[in-house]
Protein backbone atom coordinates (compact mmCIF):
# COMPACT_ATOMS: atom_id res chain seq x y z
CA UNK A 1 0.00 0.00 0.00
CA UNK A 2 2.87 2.42 0.80
CA UNK A 3 5.49 1.35 -1.76
CA UNK A 4 3.91 3.08 -4.80
CA UNK A 5 3.70 6.41 -2.98
CA UNK A 6 7.27 6.18 -1.65
CA UNK A 7 8.59 5.17 -5.08
CA UNK A 8 6.67 8.01 -6.77
CA UNK A 9 8.52 10.44 -4.50
CA UNK A 10 11.86 9.03 -5.73
CA UNK A 11 12.76 6.77 -2.80
CA UNK A 12 13.05 3.05 -2.19
CA UNK A 13 10.82 1.63 0.52
CA UNK A 14 13.52 -0.32 2.37
CA UNK A 15 11.23 -1.85 5.00
CA UNK A 16 8.47 -1.39 7.54
CA UNK A 17 8.37 -2.33 11.23
CA UNK A 18 5.28 -2.26 13.41
CA UNK A 19 6.23 -2.46 17.09
CA UNK A 20 3.76 -2.73 19.96
CA UNK A 21 4.51 -0.28 22.78
CA UNK A 22 1.73 -0.38 25.35
CA UNK A 23 -1.39 1.48 24.25
CA UNK A 24 0.36 3.11 21.32
CA UNK A 25 2.41 1.28 18.74
CA UNK A 26 5.27 2.50 16.56
CA UNK A 27 5.15 2.27 12.78
CA UNK A 28 8.71 2.74 11.51
CA UNK A 29 9.24 3.14 7.77
CA UNK A 30 12.74 2.94 6.33
CA UNK A 31 13.45 4.75 3.06
CA UNK A 32 16.61 4.80 0.98
CA UNK A 33 18.11 6.46 -2.07
CA UNK A 34 21.52 6.21 -3.75
CA UNK A 35 22.57 9.70 -2.66
CA UNK A 36 21.40 9.22 0.94
CA UNK A 37 18.49 10.40 3.05
CA UNK A 38 18.09 13.80 4.70
CA UNK A 39 15.69 15.04 7.35
CA UNK A 40 13.74 16.81 4.59
CA UNK A 41 13.35 13.49 2.75
CA UNK A 42 11.92 11.88 5.90
CA UNK A 43 9.50 14.78 6.41
CA UNK A 44 8.29 14.60 2.80
CA UNK A 45 7.67 10.85 2.95
CA UNK A 46 6.10 11.13 6.40
CA UNK A 47 3.49 13.62 5.17
CA UNK A 48 2.64 11.47 2.15
CA UNK A 49 2.46 8.21 4.12
CA UNK A 50 0.44 9.81 6.95
CA UNK A 51 -2.19 10.84 4.41
CA UNK A 52 -2.43 7.31 3.02
CA UNK A 53 -2.62 5.78 6.50
CA UNK A 54 -5.35 8.23 7.51
CA UNK A 55 -7.47 7.18 4.53
CA UNK A 56 -6.75 3.43 4.57
CA UNK A 57 -6.62 3.12 8.40
CA UNK A 58 -4.79 -0.27 8.45
CA UNK A 59 -3.63 -0.08 12.09
CA UNK A 60 -5.97 -0.51 15.05
CA UNK A 61 -5.50 1.93 17.88
CA UNK A 62 -3.05 4.78 18.20
CA UNK A 63 0.42 4.73 16.75
CA UNK A 64 3.40 6.97 16.16
CA UNK A 65 4.76 7.20 12.63
CA UNK A 66 8.52 7.40 12.18
CA UNK A 67 10.29 7.68 8.81
CA UNK A 68 14.01 6.98 8.85
CA UNK A 69 17.07 6.09 6.82
CA UNK A 70 18.16 2.46 7.28
CA UNK A 71 21.56 3.71 8.52
CA UNK A 72 24.87 1.87 8.62
CA UNK A 73 23.43 -0.95 10.73
CA UNK A 74 20.51 -1.25 8.34
CA UNK A 75 17.90 -3.92 8.91
CA UNK A 76 17.48 -6.48 6.15
CA UNK A 77 13.91 -7.42 5.27
CA UNK A 78 14.01 -9.28 1.95
CA UNK A 79 16.08 -11.93 0.18
CA UNK A 80 17.06 -9.32 -2.43
CA UNK A 81 18.43 -7.09 0.33
CA UNK A 82 20.49 -9.99 1.68
CA UNK A 83 21.84 -10.57 -1.84
CA UNK A 84 22.98 -6.94 -2.05
CA UNK A 85 25.14 -7.40 1.05
CA UNK A 86 26.87 -10.76 0.46
CA UNK A 87 30.33 -10.47 1.98
CA UNK A 88 29.21 -8.08 4.74
CA UNK A 89 28.90 -8.77 8.47
CA UNK A 90 25.36 -9.47 9.71
CA UNK A 91 23.59 -10.20 13.00
CA UNK A 92 20.53 -12.43 12.78
CA UNK A 93 17.91 -13.22 15.41
CA UNK A 94 15.94 -16.39 14.72
CA UNK A 95 12.30 -17.23 15.47
CA UNK A 96 13.40 -20.60 16.88
CA UNK A 97 16.69 -22.28 17.77
CA UNK A 98 18.94 -23.52 14.99
CA UNK A 99 21.72 -25.83 16.15
CA UNK A 100 21.01 -24.64 19.70
CA UNK A 101 21.28 -20.92 18.81
CA UNK A 102 18.77 -18.06 18.51
CA UNK A 103 21.34 -15.49 17.35
CA UNK A 104 24.07 -15.72 14.76
CA UNK A 105 26.59 -13.03 13.84
CA UNK A 106 29.11 -13.42 11.06
CA UNK A 107 29.91 -12.89 7.39
CA UNK A 108 27.06 -13.32 4.90
CA UNK A 109 28.49 -15.91 2.50
CA UNK A 110 25.64 -16.77 0.13
CA UNK A 111 21.91 -16.28 -0.42
CA UNK A 112 19.26 -18.35 -2.16
CA UNK A 113 15.49 -17.91 -2.18
CA UNK A 114 15.17 -20.46 0.65
CA UNK A 115 18.23 -19.93 2.86
CA UNK A 116 21.23 -17.80 3.65
CA UNK A 117 24.69 -18.93 4.66
CA UNK A 118 26.47 -17.12 7.48
CA UNK A 119 30.05 -17.91 8.49
CA UNK A 120 30.78 -17.25 12.13
CA UNK A 121 34.51 -17.71 12.68
CA UNK A 122 35.20 -21.16 11.19
CA UNK A 123 31.61 -22.41 11.40
CA UNK A 124 28.96 -22.04 8.69
CA UNK A 125 25.23 -21.84 9.37
CA UNK A 126 22.58 -22.44 6.72
CA UNK A 127 19.62 -20.39 7.91
CA UNK A 128 16.19 -20.93 6.34
CA UNK A 129 14.80 -17.53 5.33
CA UNK A 130 11.48 -18.26 7.05
CA UNK A 131 13.31 -18.73 10.40
CA UNK A 132 14.71 -15.18 10.40
CA UNK A 133 13.01 -12.89 12.90
CA UNK A 134 15.32 -9.88 12.47
CA UNK A 135 18.55 -9.21 10.62
CA UNK A 136 20.89 -6.22 10.57
CA UNK A 137 24.20 -5.32 9.04
CA UNK A 138 27.07 -4.92 11.47
CA UNK A 139 28.98 -1.75 10.54
CA UNK A 140 32.69 -2.32 10.20
CA UNK A 141 35.05 0.27 11.69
Amino acid sequence: MLAPAVTALGYELWGVEHLARGRKSLLRIYIDRDDGISLRDCELVSRQVAGILDVEDPIRGGYDLEVSSPGLDRPLFTVDQFRRFVGEAVRIRLKAKLEGRRQIAGRLESVSDEEIEVRENSRSFLVPVDMIDRARLIPEP
